[in-house]
């Protein structure tokens, strides 16, 4: 954090956003108890399609199902967490699609990421079913061939399912090979490391514990820098038709 008064990294645009940790103030929506956390995006921004947040977990940490029609993706940063008698540990994670009554609980000082979104039923497919792993055992593989690009899918990818999760691993000085521009929207978590991305026509410093937003069609771009790998954990929409996107 800046020492000069009135300074921040904080910085939210029309189709981009930056949400730096020294401006973060605690909220969490309803439902949760013996937690602390922040709202880092949703669609009070006047963008975003879906909801991000962290978790701060206090004595007796528990949440109660997501609203009626949402679905959830809590992914462990830190501590332990457990959904009924599954435990999930640092980097475990667990998707529990709409209408899944699991009972959420993490024990103190742990930290969780939570992404939310209300899901879109596709005619002629079967609803999702719950998922729980790690992300050591998730299907990885090297960025379009760059070994020091690594992406891990932590969610199935047939059309039941109408977001992804996704793990991004870089080396030092490894960068996506262009600058992508698509349908899809994205909330991201930079999880260690830093790096420098690049939002619309603007560049930004990112580091461990910044958010970023990203719009539709905005142009992004990333690489690493620093002595150590940059890991960032981002969250996209898929596999729905563009027509029908929620208002």
């Amino acid at each position: 954090m800046s020492d000069l008064f009135g300074a921040t990294r904080t910085f939210v645009a029309r189709d981009h956003a930056l949400i730096a940790p020294d401006g973060h103030v605690p909220s969490l929506p309803p439902g949760w108890t013996g937690a602390e956390g922040v709202v880092l995006i949703s669609p009070a921004m006047n963008g975003p399609r879906f909801c991000q947040y962290l978790v701060r977990a206090g004595d007796g940490c528990a949440a109660k199902p997501a609203p009626s029609g949402v679905e959830r993706l809590v992914y462990v940063l830190g501590g332990e967490a457990a959904v009924d008698d599954q435990t999930l540990t640092a980097d475990g994670f667990a998707y529990l699609p709409p209408g899944d009554a699991g009972e959420l609980r993490a024990s103190a000082h742990a930290e969780l990421l939570i992404f939310e979104k209300r899901y879109e039923v596709l005619d002629g497919s079967g609803m999702p079913e719950r998922v729980v792993g790690r992300l050591q055992d998730a299907s990885s593989e090297p960025f379009l061939g760059d070994p020091d690009a690594v992406l891990a899918t932590l969610l199935p990818t047939d059309e039941r399912f109408d977001m992804a999760v996704n793990v991004f691993t870089y080396q030092p000085g490894a960068a996506l090979p262009f600058v992508e521009t698509h349908v899809m929207e994205h909330g991201l978590y930079m999880h260690a490391g830093q790096g420098v991305y690049r939002l619309g026509e603007s560049w930004y410093p990112v580091k461990a514990g910044d958010t970023i937003w990203m719009a539709s069609y905005c142009p992004q771009w990333f690489t690493a820098m620093g002595k150590e790998p940059a890991v960032y954990i981002y969250y996209k929409d898929v596999n729905r038709d563009p027509l029908n996107l929620p208002a």
